[in-house]
């Protein structure tokens, strides 16, 4: 696993091989992040990512220049391996916490510009995500809500959505706050 661009561009990372993850391939990445290339500046932001795993997403956000990036994951493992590798990036601003993400979404402590979700792709309860997040004062007026999942689930019809975008056997599907 590698970060793609920014400060730490080509940093390769390597997480423990025991750990209970199903990282998003370095293809999916990169086209998701040229994805919010146009979409957003990604200087300055603020950012939540859920179901964090081995922290790729939330290194690449904070490689980009995003100024606080908070990762949510329920495993010890997963937590204690984002932190560690945050400390070695001097990467002050980019935190992981060890919490069932549900409950985190009852209890949020702050506001965010982006939230990304990853959570497991046979989870249940992923059909409820784009609802609790969009509902609660964890996003932003006019956020932006990324979810991956598999292809066995469409929120085309979400009153948020704005945009699906498939790459192999992942899907990221857009949500708006308004």
């Amino acid at each position: 696993m590698r970060i793609i661009t920014g400060k730490f561009r080509g940093k390769q990372i390597h997480p423990p091989v025991n750990l209970p993850v199903r990282p998003t391939t370095d293809f999916a990445k990169e086209s998701l992040f040229n994805i919010l290339n146009n979409l957003i500046d990604m200087e300055g932001l603020h950012v939540l990512d859920l179901f964090a795993g081995t922290g790729s997403i939330s290194y690449e956000f904070f490689s980009r220049g995003s100024e606080m990036v908070t990762a949510i994951d329920i495993d010890t493992r997963c937590v204690a391996f984002i932190n560690k590798t945050a400390m070695s990036m001097n990467a002050e601003n980019l935190e992981a916490v060890r919490e069932d993400v549900f409950q985190f979404l009852k209890h949020p402590f702050g506001e965010y510009d982006l939230v990304y979700a990853d959570p497991p792709y046979d989870m249940a309860g992923i059909d409820l995500l784009p609802d609790l997040i969009l509902n609660c004062l964890i996003l932003k007026n006019e956020g932006l809500f990324i979810l991956e999942h598999s292809r066995d689930h469409n929120f085309s019809q979400h009153p948020c959505f704005d945009q699906h975008r498939k790459y192999g056997n992942v899907n990221f599907s857009f949500f708006r706050k308004r």
